[in-house]
This record gives structure tokens, sequence and C-alpha cells, in this order.
């Protein structure tokens, strides 16, 4: 176990907080809004000192951090460790987080309560929830019970099952038109923000245009008010190939990889730890040692 102490020196101040007013006075500016995933302190931390608008805890990270196959079976709980975590990191971002497949689809009282939670045990700032026209009730329910609600729609990862896999939405006009009309709904129930993702860039730009809301894209095209990726993504650190959206901004896997085969090799030349990197005994008492040794 590292002995390494916590790090208790105060941090420099960080730019004014991030509320949805700041997202809507982003968009009627024409300044873009940037957003990323974190779901641990450290992720969380680095997010937002880069001065990130939007954190959101995602369910993604059953995927890209835990390891399920899909986003359909992380838990409630779950979230909420994850959510504790980033919410210890975030000074200056607002922070929205997932509700998780099953958290928002029985009761609306259960959807309620587990909104709550998220507000009341891990800080949430907002919550995210899938859907179109369909959660315009719910969306009301919960800006009624004062918790800023961001919608989502287009590719809705938890439709999965549904949708027969991760395939691009609004490709017919019918399709498009319902997606506009599920924008509309949506922001007349008083979401905060909207997210498409998955959907033609053409589309996002008409619902972007058309939104009195923000409008945060992910694989929507350029013309959103705003963009967001998965932290793991961005940094090249998943086991699959990218989606046709994803850019890798660094390569943090290559050089994680480095690290690692750099360790092992030292270890195995005995190169690691050195007499540095070591402790030693006050010399009265080697000296006493030595000498109960040599007897």
């Amino acid at each position: 176990m590292s002995v390494t102490q916590p790090r208790t020196a105060a941090r420099e101040p960080s730019a004014q907080k991030v509320t949805p007013q700041t997202l809507l006075d982003r968009k009627r500016s024409h300044q873009p809004i940037t957003a990323l995933t974190a779901y641990d302190y450290p992720s969380a931390r680095l997010v937002d000192e880069a001065g990130i608008d939007l954190i959101l805890v995602g369910d993604s990270l059953a995927m890209v951090a835990l390891g399920y196959d899909s986003t359909l079976p992380i838990t409630v709980d779950e979230m909420l460790h994850h959510a504790r975590a980033v919410r210890r990191a975030v000074r200056h971002a607002l922070l929205v987080v997932d509700m998780p497949f099953g958290s928002y689809h029985t009761t609306p009282e259960a959807a309620v309560a587990n909104a709550i939670r998220f507000v009341k045990e891990a800080g949430a700032e907002a919550v995210k929830i899938e859907g179109g026209a369909t959660r315009a009730s719910l969306i009301e329910q919960l800006t009624r019970a004062e918790i800023p609600v961001v919608g989502h729609i287009g590719l809705t990862p938890q439709s999965l099952n549904r949708m027969g896999g991760y395939k691009v939405q609004g490709r017919s006009i019918p399709a498009i038109e319902s997606l506009l009309a599920d924008a509309a709904a949506i922001e007349g129930a008083g979401a905060i923000a909207l997210v498409l993702e998955g959907i033609p860039r053409e589309v996002a730009a008409r619902i972007t245009a058309a939104a009195g809301i923000p409008v945060i894209g992910i694989g929507a095209g350029p013309d959103c008010d705003g963009q967001i990726l998965v932290f793991h993504d961005l940094f090249n650190l998943t086991f699959s190939p990218g989606a046709k959206f994803v850019r890798r901004f660094a390569d943090a896997g290559a050089l994680m990889r480095e690290g690692l085969q750099h360790f092992q090799s030292a270890v195995q030349d005995h190169s690691f730890p050195n007499d540095a990197e070591s402790y030693h005994l006050p010399i009265e008492v080697a000296e006493h040692l030595a000498e109960t040794i040599t007897r």
C-alpha cells in the first residue's frame, strides 16, 4: 500500500461556477459549450481544472470503467458511488449525473425518489434522462421537485434492445419529424439542456436552431451549441474501436503501456527500487543491528 500522503494544499481559485444560466448565456452569445464525462476523482479534477463547462457522470462508466457489455446493468448505487467521487473534485463545472436504466422507468414517484438521491447523496446539480416526448411529464415532475433535467434523444444507449444496436437515428422524414417533436416536448417540459446523440448533422443543426435551450452533441455534427465526449475515448483508454465521431486528442493508453513495460523491466533487472528509493535505519540502530548479527 502506498504511503503517499493526501494532498491538502489549497487549490487555485477556479473560474466562475457554471450554472444552467451560464449554459443558456453561452448558447445565446454563440460561445461553444464544452462537456466531458468523468467517473472518478482524478479524472474529474483534471477535467474541472481544465475549465470544461459541464461534467457528466455518465452511465457509460458501465462499459468503460466497470467492464459491462452495455449501460443496462449498472445500478443506482454504482452510479452514486462514482458520482460522489466526482463531486469531491468539481469546483467549476456544472455536475450532471445520468439516471441509469430502470431508475426512472417504473413509476414517477420512484423516478423522483431516485433523482433526489443523486442530488442529496452525490451532489448532482442536474440529472440526465433518455427519451423524447414520453418523458415530458417526468421532466415536469422533476423540475417541480427543484431538480434540473438534461434530456437525451437520438441514439439512446438505454434503448439498445429496442433499436437493435447502436444505430444512427433520424435518417427518414418520419424519424426526423419525431426527433423535432421530441426536442420541442423536452424543452416545453422544462429541461435545461438537450443532448443529441448519433443523428445526421443536418437534423442536429435544425433542432439546435429551433431550440431555446442549449443543445450538446455527441456524434451529431458541429452545429450544436456544444460537444461532449467520453473521457476514455478522448484519451484512447478503451479496448475497442471508437465510433466515427470519436477523435483521439491524446494517447494515454500508449503512455500507460510504455510505463507498465518499464516498471516490469526495472523490477526484473533489479534496478527498482534502488538505494535512494529505500528507507534506512538511523546510523546507531544500523550499527547495533550489525553487531548483533556478527556475534
